[in-house]
């Protein structure tokens, strides 16, 4: 598998993390992979076909915060381009409501942008394609106004690895707990605790991927949970297993894929 990550241009870093690519044959046979809870809300262009519970995704479609693991079927050769932006930016930048779903499909001018994409890949022209779709985040984005209150409590949530009590966020965004809350669930869907939960999960699974002999109880401290068994309670909640069980699935899966750890694309089951 071939997993490539890209900084986005100055202007878009405060809506978008990274754009990244994958690219993996599945064979011919259907085969189902698993996408793991992060802190991040995802614009995902597929080149292949991806699957939900029987029913065929469209392209572009974004995936929102996830609180358990979803899981998608493919077969043949699959490509990705992604835009891995912040929940709190995600829906504003393209202008549509926010929701609380896992999977989103929907209505949007960005979808112009995928015969475009499909025939860059086509032509192995990787980069034209994320030309292509910086330009058109750069045109979104220019008309976005930004929220000064939302950017540094998500700001704050981020250099945190979200272990920050609301109450503090809301201090470090020069608001009330309360106008917080309500601003942030309007532009995201979610609470400022619910995306905080989720920065904190990230940070143990990304961790248990690269160390999987990390110790529970220091990790526990280091992220501020109260105790290990805070914190196994809350990864089994978000990942369905045990942190001593994924450590030990992290091991073997390293031993195929390497140290990246890849959220959407993972080691897949044989239907």
């Amino acid at each position: 598998m071939l997993h490539e990550e890209f900084d986005p241009p100055a202007e878009l870093r405060e809506a978008i993390k990274c754009l990244w690519y994958n690219r993996r044959d599945f064979g011919a046979r259907p085969c189902s992979f698993e996408v793991l809870p992060d802190g991040y809300a995802e614009i995902v262009f597929c080149f292949g076909s991806v699957a939900r519970d029987g029913v065929a995704l469209p392209s572009p479609f974004m995936m929102g915060l996830l609180n358990q693991p979803v899981t998608f079927t493919t077969a043949g050769l699959l490509e990705i381009i992604g835009v891995r932006c912040y929940p709190w930016m995600v829906f504003d930048l393209l202008g549509l409501p926010s929701a609380k779903r896992s999977v989103h499909t929907f209505t949007h001018p960005i979808a112009q942008l995928q015969p475009v994409l499909a025939a860059r890949l086509q032509a192995g022209d990787l980069d034209a394609a994320l030309a292509e779709l910086r330009r058109y985040l750069l045109q979104a984005h220019a008309r976005l106004a930004l929220d000064s209150m939302l950017f540094k409590a998500g700001e704050s949530m981020r250099k945190a690895h979200g272990a920050m009590p609301v109450s503090e966020v809301a201090a470090a965004a020069h608001a009330t707990v309360r106008t917080l809350e309500r601003k942030f669930k309007q532009s995201s869907g979610h609470t400022v605790k619910d995306v905080s939960g989720l920065m904190r999960f990230e940070q143990v699974r990304n961790r248990l991927w690269s160390v999987p002999e990390t110790s529970l109880s220091a990790l526990a401290q280091e992220l501020g949970y109260t105790d290990q068994s805070h914190l196994s309670r809350e990864f089994k909640r978000y990942s369905g297993a045990t942190p001593a069980a994924f450590a030990r699935a992290a091991r073997q899966g390293r031993q195929a894929a390497g140290d990246d750890f890849v959220a959407f694309v993972q080691a897949p089951r044989e239907d």
